[in-house]
């Protein structure tokens, strides 16, 4: 039987540097890097970096920004705001993450408790910004 939920597959990000990106998101974050070997060898795109097992996170160079056609207008999605992106994890793994930016001299937000999201309230939560000012939060409900 097939599937049908519907999921998030992908977010793409406006990235300055995607190598120093996909540096950031593998080293801080603690995500796995995809065709980032690719990316560098000019074979592909753009690289990506993998939240779970079926999200990613594509990191566009603002060099493409021109090449973006697929809709009237879409070009002019470079920079727009989008208030952050959440990313809901193990609280040991919250903790491992919130550990790594501050050693790593990123600014965290307070933390959070009982926001709402898509899995009822979150026991903790904080924010953070990546390199090119895109806002995370991470919570954990666990």
């Amino acid at each position: 039987m097939k599937d049908n939920t519907a999921r998030l597959d992908h977010v793409v990000l406006w990235v300055r540097d995607p190598v120093a990106s996909a540096g950031f998101y593998e080293k801080t974050v603690g995500l796995e890097t995809l065709r980032l070997t690719d990316f560098a060898a000019g074979e592909a795109p753009f690289p990506s970096v993998r939240i779970n097992e079926e999200t990613i996170l594509d990191l566009m160079p603002l060099t493409m920004v021109e090449r973006m056609r697929m809709l009237p207008g879409a070009a002019d999605s470079s920079g727009h705001p989008v208030n952050h992106v959440c990313l809901a994890m193990p609280a040991e793994d919250f903790e491992k993450l919130r550990g790594r930016l501050q050693e790593t001299s990123v600014p965290v937000s307070d933390i959070d408790h009982d926001s709402f999201g898509a899995r009822g309230n979150a026991r903790r939560s904080f924010y953070f910004r990546d390199p090119d000012g895109n806002v995370f939060e991470a919570r954990h409900y666990d």
